[in-house]
């Protein structure tokens, strides 16, 4: 397998192993590549054709995104305000304040369910950083929630890979089938973070009954 990962990244035909590293570990400290489309157009690659690895591209993805989260959590935790202001852009206040409450109670899990859900991941790791999360527990947990994470979008990679003999077909359903996935379950979150949540004791209150 060494052999493989070194001819991988020296063969100028396997470009993809560098392509697949660089856009993961740049997409998780810079979100402007789509990651998940990345390690789900390569997974595709790999198994429609023998250019690429499908076991290497899992753990490239793997280690390009617990890269990532842990330099985006070393900025979080120890970055001055300004660094700190440069992460937290595009995000709601509130929502980052409910999520800190949320890491108060659950912690590595949230580490590994934030890593998950789209959207999910950069409020969870100003939360860690914020509370000084230790390092011993939160590099586990993100390498935990990094290899989930290439799993899941190898996965869709795959199922298109599997359908279509065509690579170029291939990587192209598994990128588009990847953006929709993501797509919809970002709407499905901000409908659930709109949804009202009833006042307390609302629910409970006695409706009065009418005359016998």
């Amino acid at each position: 397998m060494s052999a493989t990962l070194a001819s991988g990244w020296t063969d100028g035909s396997s470009l993809g192993y560098p392509v697949v590293f660089g856009g993961v570990l740049l997409g998780s400290v810079v979100p402007v590549v789509p990651t998940g489309a990345v390690v789900g157009a390569a997974a595709a690659l790999a198994t429609s054709s023998d250019r690429l690895d499908l076991v290497l591209v899992l753990l490239l993805s793997t280690l390009g995104a617990w890269l990532g989260d842990v330099v985006t959590f070393a900025v979080c935790r120890s970055g001055g305000p300004a660094a700190v202001r440069w992460v937290a852009r595009g995000q709601h206040a509130d929502r980052i304040e409910e999520v800190r409450e949320q890491f108060r109670r659950h912690g590595w899990q949230l580490v590994v369910i934030g890593r998950l859900l789209p959207a999910g991941r950069i409020p969870v790791l100003l939360a860690a950083g914020a509370l000084a999360y230790p390092w011993r527990r939160l590099l586990p947990a993100s390498l935990l929630a990094a290899a989930l994470w290439a799993v899941a979008y190898a996965l869709l990679g795959v199922v298109s890979g599997g359908v279509f003999d065509n690579p170029l077909v291939a990587t192209l359903v598994a990128t588009v089938l990847v953006l929709v996935v993501g797509a919809v379950l970002n709407l499905v979150g901000a409908h659930r973070r709109r949804r009202p949540t009833p006042e307390p004791g609302r629910a409970s209150r006695p409706t009065p009954c009418g005359p016998a």
